[in-house]
């Protein structure tokens, strides 16, 4: 093989290694950040702990656990399209579970959530930041 020609398959070869790689790096930034989101399903299991209180069973405070999977769930949904997912999600899921619109409400106070969106049936979801 001609010296040319193995500089020009050498070449070749760094090219697609490069190209590899780039993909790779893509396509770990798009599971980072799919890993970022959490699903409908997800948030609605992480409260399930605050049912009690969001339907008015129980009164005074929610519990512990409950306080919990919304503390936890705010992490999650650490990013702007994050957050207005959750806010679509818990928006149509909420009156099917029977939530109490004034429990819904408390709950980012009663919990230290820290979160200063209005928790309303008429929050607009798309204007969360």
């Amino acid at each position: 093989m001609a010296p040319s020609t193995r500089r020009a398959n050498a070449i070749l070869v760094v090219v697609m290694l490069l190209a590899a790689a780039m993909a790779a790096l893509a396509a770990d930034v798009l599971v980072a950040e799919a890993a970022a989101e959490v699903s409908c399903g997800d948030a609605v299991s992480a409260l399930i702990p605050c049912g009690s209180f969001l339907v008015g069973a129980v009164a005074g405070a929610p519990s512990e656990s409950c306080c919990r999977g919304a503390q936890g769930l705010r992490r999650t949904a650490g990013t702007p399209g994050a957050r207005r997912a959750l806010c679509r999600c818990l928006e149509q899921s909420g009156p099917s579970f029977g939530v109490l619109p004034d429990r819904a409400r408390q709950l980012p106070a009663l919990c230290k959530l820290g979160i200063s969106i209005p928790v309303s049936p008429h929050t607009d979801c798309d204007k969360i930041q």
